[in-house]
Formats: structure tokens, C-alpha cells, sequence
């Protein structure tokens, strides 16, 4: 981590020194654009609030190793029954097959060459509690006694929202914070925890009951709302109400950040971090006491939560400065036909329509980027979870890096071929055939 803290303040060094020479050579006067300390106070400004912000995503449970340790005891099924825990344990085949991954900058030369060599004994929870004391399986962090034992784990942001470059192996590589981990199988996570005590109590449902409910999420998605409504499954069917994990980077200048309307990203950051996480701080949202939309969270006193010491808000404004720090990853070379994208590109903004909605170059409404279910031809299920039972317009930009899983908000378009005809149809478009696949090409060149 040092090496790498360095590296990312000897950056913005160089940043903040360019952009005060650029200030000069522009010739710009104090009353213009600010003296030139003014500027280099804000370069390290800015600089401080993406480290800590890093920080706090990579690595800050917020204190909910309370309640995924001390009270779920996830940590004794991690380690199993050979190292004091429950059950088989879990190895890291089996957790890297729930799409957990691996930080290959934080192993330590020893486990990084026998990983490289093949000797690693990736089939025994031993490794697994090894990488967690080398604090290098993304988004978990582990609690170790004096005798070294695992007594209990906690989570943080960059568990659902950061994934690897797979440069070590499939999937152990260097950290991608922001790209949503559509392999994480969040549920099935959850449910291999001995005690779910708080939940069953939380949804007045039983024990197999609950673990059904998290195994039928499946991969790259997580139910946000189950807490706060209960609604397990979408009305009159089986197919669970779980939405995708959506990206957290290419979010700067996009009012809000969550698929349905909820409000700005950082009151998504307050509620995610104290009721889903179960970290402990403060938080504030009265629509939760709607007894009708929200029968769970009202009973549960959702609305309002305070805890002494507050572990979550001081951490929210550097939080948020670094979401807002993550760009869109650029498409790689070869990934698209650049002339067929040229083409998409007049066909989105002329007779495709998508640029009155996702307006170049946020890729979404500068304003209130939300929609009523019916003006994008889809059922409101999932909006009306919400408070206000809008979609949000998503942005567009690294849509390239999220395919696994599909489009929307719970991936009912399975590829961009499939949303392209929905809109085709629901629209009356009369796109040609070819027009589709260049609008498909444009897309995947964002």
C-alpha cells in the first residue's frame, strides 16, 4: 500500500504543479482565476479527499463486523470446522466461484509465487483465512485475536463495486474500483452464514425461507429493498426482485445514482452503509416511515438512525469525492467497429432518439434524469419500491465494461441487440437492420 500511496501522491504533484503552470502561461490575473496558492491549496485538497476517500472505499466496514461477525458469524463458515469455525469452511475455488476476488497487489511474494506456480492450495479454507489476513480479498476485511485466529469479518463498498484486471489469474488481478462485480453472488454469500437470526427477525420469515430468498438473487445482483418492503419476489411470479449492481464510476455531473428514484449518491452512501452494510452512524430519510411503502423499514425505525460514536458520516463528503474521481473505462482497442460506431453515433442523435434522454457527453438528463415507467415502455415494479416510482436514465459511458448480466435495472434485455429492439418497437423507430447494429457498435464504443 505504500508504494502505491506514493505513486497516486507523486501524481497529483504533478498535477497540481501543471495546472498552476498552466494558470501562468495563460496569463490569467489573481481576480480572474484565484492566486496561485489558492489553486495549490485546492490541488491538495482535492488530492487528500481522494485518498481518504480510496480509503474508505476499499477499506472501511463502518463497524459492521458487529453484525457480520458477532452477530451472523460469517467468519465461522469462512474458516470452517478444522480451524474452530462451522462446516466445511470455504476455500478459495469456492469463493473466487461466488465471484469473490482477489487483490494480487496485497499479497505478500510468498502467496503471490505459489499462485503463479500453481502451488498455492487453493482448495482449503486455510488459504482463504490466510488472504484475508493479507487484507486482500476485495471488499471483506478479516479480525484476527492475538493467537491469530479469525474471529469475525467485515464489508465495505468496493465488496459490490470494484473487481480485477484478472492479471494474476481469473480472477486475483489489480484492484478496478467503481466496475460493479457481476460475478459476486452477494446472496448466496449472506446465506452461508450459521445464524440469520437478524433477518429472519427483521422479515418475520423463517430460517429456510430467508436462505431461499438469498440464493435467488444469483450472480451480479443484490436486493437493495427486501428490508425496507419485504417484497421478496416481482407480484404473481418466482423470479426474485433483486436488481443488478449497477457501476460506481463515470458518476460525476449525474444527479442520481441509483436505478430507481431514491435520491443523490451520497444519500444512497447514508443508507447503503448503515442498513444494508449495518455499519454504525447516522441517518435520516422520514419517507421510511411510510408503514404501506415501506412496512420493514417503518417498524424497524429505519427512518431515523443515530449511534454514538457515529463511524459513517465523517466519512461520506472524501467517500463521495472519490466516487465522483472515477472515470469510465475506455473501451479497448479492437473491442468495436470504429466505422460502424461513427455511423451509430448520427443514428443515436437523430432517429434512434436516445440523445434527448442521454444527452452527450453525461450520456443522461442534465437535470432530473428520471423517467415514469411508461414513458420506457416497462412494468413499475421495481419503481415503485422506490419513493418516488421513477427510473432513472443511466448513463452510458463504460457500458462496454458492465454486459454480464444484461441491461435495465434487473437485466431483462440480455444484450444490447435486445434493448435496441425494445425501443425499436416501443418507439416506432424504423430502424433498418444495419442502423441497429451501428447504434449497437456506437454504444459499446462509449
Amino acid at each position: 500500500m505504500r508504494n502505491r500511496r506514493q505513486r497516486c501522491c507523486a501524481a497529483f504533484g504533478v498535477v497540481a504543479a501543471i495546472a498552476a503552470s498552466a494558470a501562468g502561461v495563460a496569463g490569467c490575473s489573481d481576480a480572474d482565476a484565484g492566486t496561485g496558492d489558492d489553486l495549490t491549496e485546492t490541488m491538495a485538497f482535492a488530492q487528500q479527499m481522494i485518498m481518504e476517500g480510496r480509503q474508505t472505499f476499499r477499506f472501511d466496514t463502518f463497524g459492521d463486523e458487529e453484525f457480520w461477525g458477532d452477530q451472523l458469524h460469517l467468519h465461522d463458515a469462512i474458516k470452517g470446522a478444522a480451524l474452530g469455525g462451522v462446516g466445511p469452511g470455504l476455500t478459495p475455488n469456492a469463493a473466487l466461484g461466488l465471484g469473490l476476488r482477489v487483490d494480487s497487489e496485497a499479497l505478500n511474494a510468498a502467496t503471490r509465487q505459489q499462485i503463479q506456480n500453481g502451488t498455492a492450495d487453493l482448495g482449503n479454507p486455510a488459504t482463504t483465512v490466510e488472504l484475508l489476513r493479507q487484507n486482500a480479498v476485495i471488499g471483506v476485511t478479516g479480525f484476527f485475536d492475538v493467537g491469530g485466529a479469525l474471529t469475525k469479518v467485515g464489508i465495505q463498498c468496493a465488496l459490490c463495486h470494484s473487481t480485477v484486471d484478472d492479471d494474476l489469474a481469473v480472477g486475483i488481478g489489480r484492484r478496478r474500483d467503481g466496475w460493479p462485480n457481476r460475478d459476486l453472488n452477494v446472496g448466496a454469500i449472506i446465506a452461508l452464514a450459521p445464524d440469520l437470526t437478524p433477518f429472519t427477525t427483521l422479515l418475520g420469515a423463517s430460517d429456510p425461507a430467508v436462505r431461499a430468498v438469498l440464493n435467488s438473487w444469483g450472480p451480479g445482483k443484490f436486493d437493495a429493498e427486501l428490508v425496507l418492503d419485504g417484497q421478496a419476489m416481482q407480484p404473481g411470479s418466482s423470479t426474485s426482485s433483486a436488481t443488478l449492481i449497477p457501476p460506481a464510476y463515470g458518476l460525476a455531473g449525474v444527479n442520481l445514482g441509483t436505478w430507481t428514484g431514491w435520491g443523490s449518491t451520497t444519500h444512497w452512501n447514508g443508507l447503503v452503509a448503515n442498513i444494508e452494510m449495518h455499519g454504525k452512524g447516522t441517518f435520516w430519510d422520514p419517507r421510511l416511515n411510510d408503514a404501506n411503502k415501506f412496512p420493514i423499514a417503518a417498524a424497524a425505525g429505519f427512518a431515523n438512525i443515530r449511534n454514538t460514536p457515529d463511524l459513517i458520516t465523517p466519512k461520506l463528503a472524501a467517500l463521495h469525492f472519490y466516487q465522483l474521481s472515477l472515470r469510465a473505462p475506455t473501451p479497448p482497442t479492437g473491442s468495436f467497429d470504429a466505422t460502424m460506431a461513427s455511423n451509430g453515433k448520427i443514428v443515436f442523435e437523430t432517429q434512434a432518439q436516445c440523445a434527448r434522454c442521454h444527452v452527450p457527453p453525461l450520456f443522461t438528463e442534465p437535470g432530473w434524469n428520471m423517467h415514469l415507467p411508461a414513458d420506457v415502455g416497462i412494468d413499475g415494479f421495481q419503481a415503485s419500491r422506490s419513493p418516488d416510482a421513477h427510473y432513472r436514465t443511466p448513463p452510458l459511458k463504460g457500458l462496454w465494461a458492465h454486459q454480464t448480466g444484461g441491461f435495465y435495472h434487473d437485466g431483462r434485455f440480455a444484450t444490447l441487440d435486445a434493448v435496441v429492439n425494445h425501443y425499436d418497437g416501443f418507439l416506432a423507430l424504423g430502424l433498418t437492420p444495419t442502423q441497429k447494429a451501428e447504434l449497437v457498435q456506437y454504444l459499446l464504443s462509449l
